[in-house]
């Protein structure tokens, strides 16, 4: 298993983080390969299932078949692929993901119609079908419900994720289990990012794309690293049934806290990042726009810059809210930042009382929160990004070369 030194930091900001999850749900099997920049996932579980996609125009070859095949609300498994998204490739990637399906369902003796399948890397490249091929046949036999085997596959759909994210609930009669990948790309609707989720509780087809639109809605497309959209998002969430039928009204958070601590995740290993940033907006008059608000934050050069500088120039979030296209008055607005553990006062309904000194502070750790309440109603969300630094340049010039 991967040693966790990279994740420390991580582990201090979301000490829920785990090595174990999809593994920890009954009947689910897993194993991955990773060579060079080619990594090749398998996950075998049988039952209803459900799908939620990118919204870009541009649709991967895998998110256009798997918009098909998830009308039926079944999965048997799933292959997933890194280091060629089989995206912008015509009626050949398309053909492509179809035999993706037929290797993954002719290794493990199952319908093609019923195995997900799922790609992340460089868009407008063919794919290597002879090494995902002999990937499938080498993976099949050692695919296993342990830690080990689900670090292995975590660790195969990476591409400039540092670490592998898994994220895992536990109910008194169920569990919620999932890994996901992202660093970059990431932008609402969703973003560059996979995610396979697991329970075994007995969730009907239509109740669990409800709970998993709904999850998706307050997690992933709160996330925000570099404002542009994937062309290859997917999150996939099978209910294999074996612990018995549960209560939506206990199953649906349990989905949402499982989405957020990947969602979380992924925000903080945005490609170069040192510093995950939460915004959360309240007294807004709809949650929407309160989310609204919090990703217009999230996502601004000037406000991610100055995180990254530890520059306490809180300015720069209240021109981000005013530029959103959510109402509300600009002298009723009150605006705090955090560390996790202190909160200190920078706006109090309208009037600056800001402590620069202290504000500055409270942006010296690996977490940086701005709360701001806009007095216009009850409502709040949250979102989630990181700072931007240098090394975010360095590594989207040279991702093809």
């Amino acid at each position: 298993m991967q040693s966790d030194h990279c994740t420390q930091p991580l582990r201090e900001l979301m000490p829920e983080m785990t090595f174990q999850s999809i593994c920890a749900v009954k009947g689910v099997s897993s194993y991955g390969m990773k060579e060079g920049k080619f990594g090749l996932a398998l996950i075998r579980a049988s039952g209803t299932a459900a799908g939620v996609f990118t919204e870009n125009l541009v649709k991967a070859a895998p998110i256009e078949l798997m918009r098909k095949q998830m009308r039926k609300g079944t999965l048997e498994a799933v292959i997933a692929n890194s280091g060629c998204a089989n995206a912008y490739t015509g009626k050949r990637g398309y053909a492509d993901a179809v035999e993706m399906t037929e290797y993954a369902g002719s290794a493990l003796n199952v319908e093609p119609a019923l195995i997900g399948v799922a790609s992340t890397g460089v868009i407008g490249r063919y794919l290597d079908l002879p090494l995902i091929h002999r990937q499938c046949e080498e993976i099949t036999p050692k695919m296993e419900r342990t830690p080990e085997a689900e670090v292995l596959t975590a660790q195969a759909i990476m591409t400039t994720d540092t670490f592998p994210k898994h994220a895992l609930v536990q109910k008194e009669t169920f569990t919620v289990g999932g890994i996901t990948k992202g660093s970059g790309m990431i932008a609402p609707n969703m973003g560059t990012m996979l995610a396979f989720i697991y329970t075994d509780a007995d969730v009907g087809a239509k109740p669990l794309l409800q709970a998993l639109k709904q999850a998706t809605r307050r997690t992933f497309n709160r996330v925000v690293v570099d404002g542009d959209m994937s062309t290859n998002d997917i999150a996939l969430c099978t209910a294999t049934g074996e612990t018995g039928k549960v209560n939506m009204a206990e199953f649906a958070p349990a989905l949402e806290e499982c989405c957020r601590s990947l969602a979380r995740q992924i925000a903080a290993d945005g490609e170069g990042a040192t510093k995950l940033l939460e915004v959360t907006v309240k007294g807004a008059q709809k949650e929407e726009e309160a989310a609204k608000v919090a990703r217009t934050i999230i996502e601004s050069p000037l406000v991610k810059t100055a995180v990254y500088g530890e520059d306490p120039n809180w300015g720069r979030v209240i021109a981000a809210a005013g530029r959103a296209g959510v109402s509300f008055d600009p002298n009723a607005v009150s605006l705090w930042i955090s560390d996790g553990n202190t909160k200190y006062p920078l706006v109090s309904s309208g009037t600056i009382i800001a402590d620069l000194k202290k504000a500055k502070e409270a942006m010296h750790g690996k977490k940086v929160i701005f709360i701001l309440d806009l007095g216009a109603g009850r409502e709040e969300a949250t979102a989630w990004g990181c700072d931007l630094t240098e090394r975010y340049v360095e590594i989207n010039g040279r991702y093809t070369t």
